[in-house]
């Protein structure tokens, strides 16, 4: 399994403080937060890893990781993406890094406080389809969220006003090779992107969606209020066993 960080975007949550640097760049605690995804993968024994990234602060992450010898891994690749076209539309720029091999995607604001190395196992035993991993939360209406009919997730909702349940769809995915195909026939949303929901909902109407809870804490940083919560977090308790 290969791993896919993705951190682009402008980060306009985050004005003024991303006026000069991409958000992924950011501080959380004592590391930048792009280290964190980083070594989620890396903790899930993931060593081929490519970062996509955007705007114009593109070239520091390479000046900050290099070629990712730091975190023990064997490769660590680039890629950019033009504008904000959405999760799906980056992921879309990993098909020739994945090679027909099955990948995790993180988003680069996310911040956990264990490790993913159960799911990915897990997922290693799936063999095909898709896994997501869900988290309870107590403003579900801000991330994409499962309609649940007993132990079986029946849709994801992105961001609604009235959410089904109390869980939120963590931006932690694993997707077999399909991936690549499912995103070339998708649509723009009233958003102008293509949804990584719309993704997840076609494994779902596949029968081949399958779903863990994430253990810890969990937390995007994309908000001035949530990377404050994620630095008190860090420094309160640590994060995933960052020993890069």
């Amino acid at each position: 399994m290969k791993g896919v960080v993705l951190a682009g975007g402008l980060g306009t949550r985050l004005h003024p403080l991303t006026k000069v640097t991409n958000k992924h760049l950011l501080p959380v605690y004592d590391r930048p937060m792009i280290y964190y995804p980083i070594q989620a993968l890396v903790n899930a024994g993931i060593r081929e890893i490519l970062l996509v990234t955007g705007g114009n602060s593109a070239g520091d992450f390479l000046k900050l990781l290099g070629n990712g010898k730091e975190f023990g891994l064997q490769h660590l690749d680039y890629t950019y993406q033009e504008g904000e076209g959405g999760i799906a539309d980056a992921l879309r720029l990993a098909e020739h890094f994945a090679d027909h091999e099955p990948v995790c995607v993180v988003l680069g604001d996310n911040i956990i406080e264990r490790n993913i190395l159960h799911a990915a196992q897990s997922f290693r035993e799936q063999k095909t389809g898709a896994k997501i991993l869900l988290k309870e939360v107590k403003d579900p209406q801000r991330f994409g969220v499962p309609v649940l009919d007993g132990n079986k997730v029946v849709r994801i909702e992105e961001k609604p006003q009235h959410p089904r349940s109390s869980y939120a769809v963590t931006g932690i995915y694993f997707y077999d090779a399909r991936v690549f195909e499912i995103i070339k026939t998708l649509k723009p949303s009233g958003r102008g992107e293509l949804e990584i929901t719309d993704v997840n909902n076609a494994y779902i109407e596949g029968g081949q969606l399958t779903w863990d809870i994430l253990e810890g804490w969990w937390t995007d940083a994309g908000t001035i209020e949530s990377l404050f919560l994620a630095n008190q977090l860090v420094a309160k308790t640590g994060a995933n066993k960052m020993e890069p």
